[in-house]
């Protein structure tokens, strides 16, 4: 049997409603006046007004200032050619909006007597929009990737010059870095207007959970801080000064007594968020002789370069008071 002899001819009703549902635009440039002819579908894919009458240079107006020149120049090429093309490229809309059309066409027909070139448009925004999200994704992610390798460096050529064992270089390089592992897994989209990574209160609760259910009771941590979103490079240098408190607290202040408390609360002041860290009870109460310490350099810097602020210490009467003040617009970032 033969398969070519048995395809069926396909009417003008049926070929229309194939390309209505396919959502192709039909056009033709006669290329010796510059006349532009197309459908009703295309007009409305360009945004022009049925009655207009077009020429290709008319038509190109409303091509994207960025693809202009390439699109002319595919066009202008193709007259000298006979054979298929297809070139994408961008446009504006009245409103100003960005569309992606594919034209795909035959030059000159076969026949270069005919001086004219027909074609379709497609709408291929949904598709270039997909393609220009995997982008972002994939140099998001080297981003990241960089970041944390950077970060990871440096914080082992750090901890290698002021650990004085081996043994305390690997026991603090691990918990820095699982500090960064656990802000890190809170980096997500969240909706719009709450920042890009983790929300605030989230960071430091995930960051402090291993703490709290060692001791006479659990719960003896509590967090109450403004609801907003952080950025993602906010939220690692804020999960390294968090993790920074939590050390000192476990060596010396309230994280290191089974009845000791820790208070995290925070509220909005001015242009500023204040974060105070306010514990009670420890094996160290008063003031210790020196905070030149890594971990202090590490705080003063991290609060003062990356979030613009201020850190102070209170201490206190069975305790200590840690006030953080906060850029809000660095929290973002």
């Amino acid at each position: 049997m033969n398969h070519a002899q048995s395809q069926p001819e396909w009417s003008a009703d049926e070929l229309r409603r194939a390309i209505k549902s396919a959502g192709v635009a039909l056009w033709t440039w006669i290329v010796d006046d510059d006349t532009f002819v197309m459908d009703a579908k295309a007009y409305e894919l360009w945004d022009i007004a049925v009655e207009t009458e077009l020429t290709f240079e008319h038509l190109s107006a409303k091509v994207h200032p960025a693809d202009r020149d390439r699109v002319r120049a595919a066009f202008v090429a193709t007259r000298a050619i006979d054979g298929p093309f297809e070139i994408d490229f961008r446009i504006l809309t009245n409103t100003s909006d960005v569309r992606w059309i594919s034209a795909r066409g035959e030059g000159n027909e076969g026949d270069a007597a005919t001086k004219k070139m027909t074609g379709i448009f497609l709408d291929v925004t949904g598709r270039k929009q997909a393609e220009e999200g995997n982008e972002l994704l994939a140099g998001e992610m080297s981003h990241r990737v960089k970041n944390l390798l950077a970060l990871a460096s440096g914080l082992t050529n750090i901890t290698s010059r002021t650990a004085a064992t081996k043994e305390e270089m690997v026991q603090q390089l691990t918990e820095r870095l699982a500090a960064l592992g656990r802000a890190h897994e809170l980096v997500r989209p969240l909706p719009q207007g709450q920042g890009s990574a983790a929300l605030l209160g989230d960071l430091i609760t995930v960051l402090l959970a291993p703490y709290n259910d060692v001791g006479a009771f659990a719960g003896r941590i509590r967090v109450a801080v403004p609801r907003m979103g952080l950025g993602e490079k906010a939220a690692t240098n804020l999960a390294l000064a968090i993790h920074e408190l939590a050390t000192n607290s476990l060596k010396y202040g309230a994280l290191s007594d089974d009845a000791g408390l820790l208070d995290v609360s925070g509220s909005l002041v001015e242009d500023c968020v204040e974060i105070i860290w306010n514990e009670q009870g420890g094996i160290r109460n008063e003031r210790p002789e020196t905070t030149e310490g890594y971990g202090s350099k590490l705080l003063h810097r991290t609060i003062s370069g990356q979030f613009g602020g201020s850190i102070s210490h209170d201490w206190v009467e069975g305790g200590v008071v840690v006030t953080l003040r906060l850029k809000e617009s660095r929290l973002s970032a």
